[in-house]
């Protein structure tokens, strides 16, 4: 039975972006692009990956990755083996995002309200951030990444500050993609920071108050130089910014997807370019 609803998905679906094309290639490509087909296996439903238009990809996407404590609770779990299989769900995303060009991944890791999880959560994240650096700076290297951590690291313990910087270092010049990790970070903590170091500037007179504009401002924002978010994805359901890239996201396209982190694939990233794809960004003027 599975067989024959598979055939006939495949010869279907073959069939209608034919006669699309037929009409008018133009929509045909558009339709390709919006529409997935579903079959239905019981309660599961099987989507298909949409084709992208590739001069839309957005420059910068950024992630709340939300949902990992749900997730292991699902399974009867404790967090941290959310948090853990959540490490899988960013090697995902990495790869999916340098594929198809975004230029500026950033993932919210760690907030600067998370300090306030029980000890033993925050232990365990820690040694977890540890072990990845350990693990898949190496990786990174070898395909092009950048890897920047972003946030207040010194609150973090000189074994993993050094880990940083070590792994900062070698993917530095690396230009396939710059994989932001947000640890420690919070977006007003970050707007605070920038005013500081522009005061502390002005003072020495190294700059002076008219030279202040959204240019200079932005360059001294912890992910300095790169482009404004242009997609900003939250999983597992939730509605919030929570204090994620305040400043950047001024502009930004929201997809909110009711996958938990761990389960995001590179389908689900997928379908969120796609959406925003078919948004009309006017940034405050007429259509």
């Amino acid at each position: 039975m599975r067989w024959f609803f598979s055939c006939f998905f495949t010869i279907n679906f073959q069939f209608l972006q034919n006669r699309l094309e037929q009409r008018n290639p133009w929509q045909a490509n558009i339709t390709y692009d919006i529409v997935y087909h579903q079959i239905y296996r019981g309660l599961s439903i099987i989507k298909i990956m949409i084709e992208l238009d590739q001069t839309n990809i957005p420059k910068h996407v950024a992630i709340i990755m939300d949902g990992n404590g749900r997730w292991a609770k699902q399974k009867n779990k404790m967090r941290i083996f959310g948090h853990t299989n959540g490490v899988t769900a960013v090697r995902k995303a990495v790869a999916y995002a340098r594929q198809i060009g975004v230029e500026v991944l950033t993932l919210y890791a760690f907030s600067s309200e998370n300090w306030s999880r029980p000890e033993q959560e925050i232990s365990a994240l820690m040694s977890l951030f540890m072990q990845a650096l350990d693990r898949e700076v190496k990786k990174l290297h070898k395909n092009n990444i950048c890897l920047k951590i972003i946030g207040d690291v010194s609150r973090f313990s000189e074994t993993l500050q050094e880990k940083i910087k070590k792994a900062e270092n070698l993917t530095e010049k690396n230009t396939a993609l710059t994989l932001n990790i947000a640890a420690n970070y919070g977006g007003c903590w970050d707007i605070i920071q920038a005013a500081k170091q522009i005061a502390e500037k002005v003072k020495k007179e190294e700059m002076s108050v008219s030279d202040i504009n959204n240019s200079t401002f932005q360059h001294h924002l912890a992910t300095q130089n790169a482009p404004p978010v242009d997609l900003l994805i939250r999983t597992s359901g939730e509605q919030r910014i929570s204090n994620f890239l305040l400043w950047q996201i001024a502009y930004a396209e929201l997809y909110f997807s009711d996958v938990l982190w761990p389960d995001f694939n590179q389908l689900e990233f997928n379908h969120a370019i796609a959406s925003y794809q078919q948004r009309h960004r006017r940034f405050g003027g007429t259509e």
